[in-house]
């Protein structure tokens, strides 16, 4: 790796962890966005490698609490964000411009979708801690965690289909890869 693409993801990471752990609205983020643009601009391994790392530090040092329980799973989610990116990235561009909004859009609302099931799950098995049984702890957690959650997926699609495509051009121009 050249030492202004390492340089440019040391300072992606380190800025989703200052915003990460700001303390701020639950569930208005930054880190799906900018790992899911680190893996469009970088590839796969690099939103999954930052997503990953962001979210270990955060699970440890969130002004909300250690995650506990639900750590792991918010960690998979989080790479899985990154990976996507680096998927999408793959893709043929078949879209128009305001098309490719639109999809990166749609895609930060599935993709915070699947990543609330996935914290849910681990809020669950939390849950279950308590003597719950495991299908009375998910709908338990499933029902709590729709407001957030729906405030996550409007959050991010919004994010995702306004900022996506620019970051990621943000990216290659300072890589000179326009």
């Amino acid at each position: 790796m050249d030492t202004q693409r390492l340089a440019l993801l040391s300072v992606l990471t380190a800025l989703c962890l200052g915003i990460q752990l700001l303390p701020r609205p639950m569930n208005l983020e930054f880190t799906s966005l900018i790992a899911f643009a680190t893996g469009m601009a970088f590839g796969g391994l690099y939103g999954t490698s930052l997503g990953i790392l962001v979210m270990l530090a955060n699970g440890f040092l969130s002004p909300y609490g250690f995650a506990g329980v639900v750590l792991p799973f918010q960690i998979i989610g989080m790479g899985s964000i990154g990976l996507a990116g680096g998927l999408y990235r793959r893709m043929p561009n078949r879209a128009t411009k305001a098309g490719a909004f639109v999809e990166a859009a749609v895609l930060g609302a599935f993709l915070t979708f699947i990543y609330d099931v996935l914290t849910n799950v681990g809020t669950a098995v939390f849950f279950t801690l308590s003597g719950l049984p495991f299908h009375q702890a998910l709908i338990t957690a499933l029902v709590l965690g729709a407001l957030p959650s729906a405030i996550h997926v409007a959050w991010n699609t919004a994010l995702f289909g306004m900022v996506t495509l620019p970051l990621v051009s943000a990216m290659h121009g300072i890589l000179g890869w326009r």
